[in-house]
């Protein structure tokens, strides 16, 4: 009986047979965040510059900066200018230009460009390609032959507010208030008036004179002045403050972030402490490489752009995760000290420890069904091993805890914690279905693929068999050390056929209990779990709970019914491998199907990779593959949870409340919502920890290597 049912089992969880798609590289993007020296504390900064050698300036008003390494420090290489007085920077052919009180200079040419001004009368100044500088005072302006050394003065136009001047095909271009002039000439004409909005950048990029707004942007044609592009107010933020064209598209500064609108229409928004030290961006500058530096009110950060496959990001998580997330086998979340700083971390206990752990051991054992690896297949029992002393750390027969933890060092949620006979241990209890739901997949899926030898095989069957007997044993009740049900550990009929069919709940552990006796049954071959299994079904209406609409489910006046549970929908998934892949028969794996299929047709447009593989095994080939891969593409690389703010963004489309909490029409990419495991809602724009935790990346590794698995990802 044993042998026929892994022959079963082996046929029925074969990975999917159609094609998959290639693991091509992608454009990966990632910050890089520059250490601010104790010298520029309080420093306010007010430009950036990357000269022809790469090298980073940043000017303060405590002096020019550069950075050396991944620290930015006052810029003390050039001993007669390091304590002068500098009002400005700028560039030429790429070399820097320094602007004092009364002089422009530079180190370029051996030092020939060397040019006296009235003392404190010019305060920005700007250079275009036929070497003719435009310097900007609040008196006048003096346009400068660079070459012969000829100045003239220029009439300042009236007004207060003044733009940062724009070199452009032979010109300079300059905004005063809400009125763009151009300098080509004798004096400054009035080139463009901006009657509605105060202009606060500019930018040129042949043929178009960008223009930007405290409500949006617009452009020109920067020698007829006819606006070529309308006033752009579908933004993630309306208030510019600089611009830089490039070959990517429009990169945009604001005081909520930068965004890069990509030449095929698509925008990448960069804000939080994800990607910037603040938000409010004062100056941007590229580098050779494509990579784009920006300067915020409070420091200095590189978006930088690697290509990358899957495969190597999956390293990367893997990376993270063994290096500093570990405990005792487990899959443990950091508490950071200091936001950000991961040497400060501390792994801690979690309410569900049982379940990022299970996910992460599967995740482990399909690489190693993928690969061979051996390390795989080491990781995976190690914390299969964390797993069964769960259950085995507790006086009560298959009740497995939500964690351990020595004793004296519990974190979470002190009053459900219990010391073991010897004092050496504290147990936590109240266990959910959650943790009931982590350990059966986990299970089930190294049964599949890591447990080779009768030896191990009957590890797997021995946990489950204590587990699901005590399950029976107590009328389907997770029994705690008090002697009554946990809060959510309850699969009986009393307790499930008293749901209304409009709340989830139902469904739901109707699906994990008979996936889960299936499972037990298919190992074990014991006829208790089959024959409960088909009480449930028939006698107790569970085939028709499972086969309950989704589209069903509605506010309902129940306690559970006031809202979409997006947890549910992560168990439910995870309950789905072993309710379809072990199914008794064709006539009960075909239903699954249907009810698994109905479940992923609302849930599809979240793009969730682990929801798409589940529903991809079951032979269905409409999953969204495309969506899946998007997904893990632009999963972010930093897996510090940092608090991330969507709400106020003029790119999306609000929704009024509902009942599945969806904040917004669109879905924004991982990268640019809050750090969330697949337990949460995609669709919330606000939240986050700042930067106090630090997260596992299993998010990303079981779905990564279960598409691989299955050959959804080749």
């Amino acid at each position: 009986m044993q042998k026929l049912m892994v022959i079963l089992i082996s046929f029925f969880t074969s990975p999917i047979l159609f094609a998959g798609a290639k693991d091509r590289p992608f454009v990966q993007d990632y910050s890089i965040k520059y250490q601010v020296s104790p010298e520029l504390a309080g420093a306010r900064f007010s430009r950036l510059l990357i000269d022809r050698n790469g090298v980073v300036y940043v000017l303060s008003d405590f002096g020019v900066a550069r950075t050396y390494g991944k620290t930015l420090v006052l810029d003390r290489s050039f001993r007669p200018l390091a304590r002068k007085h500098t009002l400005n920077l700028g560039l030429f052919q790429g070399n820097l230009f320094y602007l004092f009180p009364e002089r422009l200079l530079s180190n370029a040419e051996a030092g020939r460009y060397l040019f006296h001004l009235p003392n404190y009368r010019y305060n920005d100044f700007e250079i275009n390609s036929k070497g003719e500088a435009l310097l900007l005072g609040d008196e006048d302006f003096l346009l400068l032959q660079m070459n012969t050394g000829e100045k003239r003065s220029l009439p300042r136009p009236p007004g207060k507010q003044r733009s940062r001047p724009v070199a452009a095909a032979g010109a300079f271009y300059v905004a005063i208030d809400s009125t763009i002039y151009r300098i080509h000439g004798q004096k400054p004409l009035p080139f463009y008036p901006v009657r509605s909005h105060k202009i606060t950048a500019l930018a040129y990029a042949h043929p178009r004179l960008w223009v930007g707004t405290g409500e949006g942007y617009f452009a020109l044609n920067a020698q007829t002045g006819e606006q070529v592009l309308s006033l752009q107010t579908r933004l993630p933020w309306r208030h510019i403050t600089c611009f830089v064209p490039s070959k990517q598209g429009l990169w945009v500064g604001t005081t909520r972030g930068a965004f890069l609108k990509k030449t095929t229409g698509q925008t990448n928004y960069y804000a939080s402490k994800r990607w910037l030290p603040d938000d409010f961006v004062i100056d941007m500058a590229p580098d050779a490489n494509g990579n784009m530096f920006i300067l915020t009110r409070t420091g200095l950060a590189k978006i930088a752009f690697r290509e990358m496959t899957l495969a190597e990001k999956a390293r990367h998580y893997q990376h993270i995760l063994r290096s500093r997330h570990i405990r005792m086998g487990f899959c443990g979340e950091t508490r950071l000290r200091i936001p950000g700083e991961v040497a400060t971390g501390e792994i801690v206990d979690s309410d569900n420890d049982g379940l990022w752990s299970a996910m992460y051991m599967a995740a482990e054992a399909f690489r190693f069904a993928v690969t061979g690896n051996p390390e795989a297949q080491k990781n995976a029992w190690e914390t299969f091993a964390a797993l069964e002393r769960l259950e085995s750390i507790t006086p009560i027969e298959g009740f497995p805890a939500r964690s351990f933890e020595r004793i004296g060092f519990k974190f979470a949620d002190r009053d459900r914690w219990h010391p073991t006979a010897d004092r050496e241990w504290d147990w936590k209890g109240t266990t959910s279905s959650d943790e009931f739901v982590g350990h059966i997949f986990g299970y089930a899926v190294m049964y599949e693929t890591v447990a080779k030898t009768p030896q191990e095989r009957q590890r797997i069957v021995a946990v489950t068999e204590r587990i699901m007997d005590h399950i029976l044993r107590n009328h389907l009740y997770f029994i705690d050390i008090d002697g009554k049900p946990t809060l959510w550990g309850r699969w009986s009929p009393e307790y499930l056929n008293n749901i209304p069919f409009t709340v989830g709940d139902r469904r739901l552990n109707s699906v994990e209990i008979i996936g889960a006796l299936q499972f037990a049954y298919a190992i074990s071959g014991k006829q208790v779990y089959r024959k409960k299994a088909f009480e449930l079904l028939n006698r107790h209406g569970y085939l028709r709970n499972i086969m309950n609409s989704m589209k069903n489910l509605r506010y309902t006046d129940h306690p559970l019914g006031d809202e979409w549970n997006h947890s549910d929908d992560e168990l439910a998934f995870l309950a789905y491998w072993a309710l379809y892949h072990y199914a008794f028969n064709d006539s009960l794996r075909q239903k699954f199907a249907e009810t698994i299929d109905d479940h992923w047709q609302i849930e599809k447009i979240e793009r969730n990779p682990l929801w798409n593989f589940i529903y991809a095994s079951t032979g269905a080939r409409d999953y969204d593959l495309e969506g899946a891969l998007w997904t893990l593409r632009e999963f972010p690389l930093d897996m510090v949870d940092w608090r991330v703010n969507n709400s106020y963004r003029k790119d999306l489309t609000l929704l009024p409340a509902n009942f599945r909490n969806q904040e917004s029409k669109e879905l924004l990419p991982p990268d640019e919502r809050r750090l969330m495991r697949w337990n949460g809602n995609p669709f919330t724009l606000d939240g986050g920890a700042s930067g106090y935790s630090e997260r596992t990346g299993e998010t990303f590794l079981l779905p990564y290597w279960m598409g691989r698995y299955l050959k959804c990802i080749e």
